[in-house]
């Protein structure tokens, strides 16, 4: 029988909120035409400085490698038997579909409204096949994970064999890695990187990947109780989310144009403060449905792996939270076309001055684009085939 592990729904339905928390943030310190972060930013006032710095940086700078992690622990290792090719066509048969849908809506669906011309429409259709188009930056997510799809098949063998030692090994140059975004304050060429070399000496080591065998280490090797993963977890949420939201304050002078990479220094997915931010919330969304002894509670279903007991529900028992969760990846993607007029109409032609006050307003965005983008997703999974189309 399907069963849905409990936390990792909580993690998809949380984690999707804090993604338009980022995207709401955004309007109140980019300083692109769209209202979004662009190349460059401006913050207008000390209050837009603080609660940019604390929805974005503190609350919600982790949405995106909680994703990467709960793929990664849902899909490695690969399933006993089943091939590279099977295990290609299941995913990309699943995520291409409304990727594609997506990228063709993003690129032709604002000419019904004048957000805008033929021309740009034209000259982002001739990109598609190397990048998204222009109205839909927070597409990039896409292209990682289909990396991420690429390379479990390779490196999944390999983690059914390897021990606790061994991964915490190549996690140790992971986390190295993560200092890479500092060290290129220092100089932006690093270990062999030149203008015919892209690779540098740990290039293999970074990015996406440390993510997936982080996410194969907590489920296998670590076997930590409620108690002992609430206290870690929080502890490294609240000093990873700290120091990410204090590195966004201290750059971000009010009334001051700042190159967007300069005043994001330290809001990379993959440096030290958001990795710890990321690991912390895991730990601590694990608890959920883990008994006070580190067991499932009874009745809860099976366990996840041998360090993660996990509550798991049957198909037809699914709680809302579990229903709400299947919508996630089309709420990704059809949100935007949402939050930008919702936006709009919040912040009122004055992002010093909102129609609410900004420590409001940010939320208030978010939480009308999650609700209009679920019963949106909602709607289109009635059709028939609208795995196609929002992948549900």
């Amino acid at each position: 029988m399907n069963k849905r592990i409990e936390f990792i729904d909580w993690i998809r339905v949380v984690a999707c909120l804090m993604v338009m928390l980022v995207h709401a943030s955004e309007n109140f310190y980019g300083a692109d035409s769209s209202g979004l972060a662009g190349n460059v930013s401006m913050l207008a006032n000390e209050a837009n400085r603080f609660w940019v710095s604390f929805y974005d940086g503190f609350v919600s700078r982790a949405a995106v490698p909680l994703f990467m992690i709960v793929s990664a622990f849902l899909l490695v290792p690969m399933k006993p038997g089943q091939t590279m090719s099977s295990f290609y066509k299941h995913r990309f048969g699943r995520i291409l579909p409304p990727f594609v849908f997506f990228l063709l809506l993003y690129t032709f669906l604002p000419l019904l409204w004048g957000g805008m011309t033929w021309e740009q429409s034209l000259a982002d259709l001739k990109l598609l096949p190397f990048n998204f188009p222009s109205m839909a930056g927070h597409l990039w997510f896409m292209y990682p994970l289909i990396s991420l799809y690429i390379i479990i098949p390779v490196v999944s063998p390999w983690l059914e064999k390897a021990s606790a030692k061994d991964e915490r090994i190549f996690l140790g140059f992971f986390i190295f890695t993560t200092f890479i975004p500092w060290f290129r304050l220092i100089t932006p060429e690093l270990w062999g990187e030149c203008f015919w070399n892209n690779f540098s000496a740990f290039w293999y080591c970074s990015g996406y990947l440390g993510y997936l065998v982080l996410a194969h280490y907590i489920r296998v090797h670590v076997d930590w109780d409620r108690r002992k993963r609430l206290t870690v977890g929080l502890l490294c949420f609240l000093v990873g989310g700290a120091f990410t939201g204090w590195s966004f304050w201290l750059k971000g002078t009010p009334g001051v144009l700042i190159p967007t990479p300069e005043i994001e220094w330290s809001w990379s997915f993959c440096t030290p403060n958001v990795l710890m931010q990321t690991f912390g919330l895991f730990l601590m969304f694990s608890c959920i449905g883990l008994g006070k002894a580190g067991v499932v509670d009874a009745g809860a279903g099976v366990g996840a792996g041998a360090g993660v007991p996990a509550a798991a529900s049957a198909a037809g028992e699914e709680s809302f939270v579990s229903r709400l969760a299947r919508l996630t990846f089309g709420m990704y993607l059809v949100h935007m076309f949402f939050l930008a007029p919702i936006a709009t109409w919040i912040i009122g032609g004055d992002v010093a001055n909102p129609t609410i006050p900004v420590a409001i307003a940010i939320p208030a965005i978010a939480i009308l684009s999650y609700i209009c983008s679920a019963v949106a997703v909602k709607l289109v999974s009635l059709i028939p085939g609208s795995k196609y189309l929002v992948g549900v």
